[in-house]
């Protein structure tokens, strides 16, 4: 799972477009308890979701044509090299680094799946204040050719993964981690999906967020108009799992973590 301990490579900011904003903090708020609050007046719509005071996500309005979608941000420490090395990987630049104020500096992409990211190189802005319990807890790349993508994010992170074969032959299950950290410093999964279980047969990167009860979530997510893509399901050895689609259309997923062996829970 995830921790605040930032390095690079590892998710450390997510933020959701939407083309309403306010329906899209309610809707929020609903499931996960999540303020918004707004960055101030020269911040263009954009603001933060918080919860306990902490931050634990983003949220800004949508350019015009653009589709809703969560988009998430890995650390670097030069925004500027690391572009270059997306292109010279076989990736695309959405948008070019930018200064954000003193927060710190940003880039999009696209990588040669056609699943779009971020990078984020901090200054005064560190990252998300929390992750797990109520937030972002896990990362997802759902692709039609896994192994191109492993190669792709192991030249611009030097992640470390580890192969895991699915139930039932399924196919494998990749398993991401900071360069050097282990099983203990993973952050997220890359599994190779069937064009037609793509939306537009496009790749996507998907957030999981933990939640205490994971079929109450996806049936408050459901009452307000979410599309339930996999009912709550259990998995053994991870949790209760369940896919959704908000009233917008952005992917996502909840998971209520199995407690640790000898928890007595």
């Amino acid at each position: 799972m995830l921790t605040t301990d930032y390095v690079p490579g590892a998710p450390s900011w997510i933020d959701l477009g939407s083309r309403d904003t306010d329906a899209a903090a309610a809707f929020y708020k609903a499931l996960f308890g999540w303020d918004f609050q707004s960055a101030g007046p020269d911040a263009g719509g954009y603001g933060m979701f918080q919860l306990g005071g902490k931050t634990v996500a983003a949220l800004g309005p949508l350019q015009e044509n653009a589709t809703s979608a969560w988009t998430v941000y890995f650390e670097t420490s030069d925004a500027d090299a690391t572009t270059k090395t997306v292109e010279q990987a076989g990736g695309s630049v959405r948008f070019a680094p930018m200064d954000v104020f003193d927060q710190g500096r940003l880039a999009g992409y696209t990588d040669p799946t056609g699943a779009d990211f971020a990078v984020w190189e901090p200054r005064s802005n560190k990252g998300l204040d929390h992750v797990g319990d109520g937030a972002l807890c896990w990362t997802e790349l759902y692709t039609p050719d896994a192994e191109k993508a492993k190669a792709f994010y192991q030249k611009i992170f030097n992640w470390d993964s580890i192969g895991m074969p699915l139930p039932d032959n399924a196919g494998t299950y990749h398993v991401v981690s900071r360069a050097g950290g282990g099983q203990e410093g993973s952050h997220g999964g890359i599994l190779q999906l069937a064009p037609d279980l793509l939306p537009d047969g496009t790749a996507y990167w998907q957030p999981y967020f933990a939640v205490a009860d994971c079929d109450g979530v996806v049936a408050k997510a459901a009452e307000r108009g979410a599309v339930v893509l996999m009912p709550a399901t259990d998995m053994q050895g991870i949790g209760r799992i369940a896919l959704l689609r908000d009233p917008e259309g952005a992917f996502f997923a909840v998971l209520s973590p199995e407690p640790p062996q000898g928890s007595g829970a």
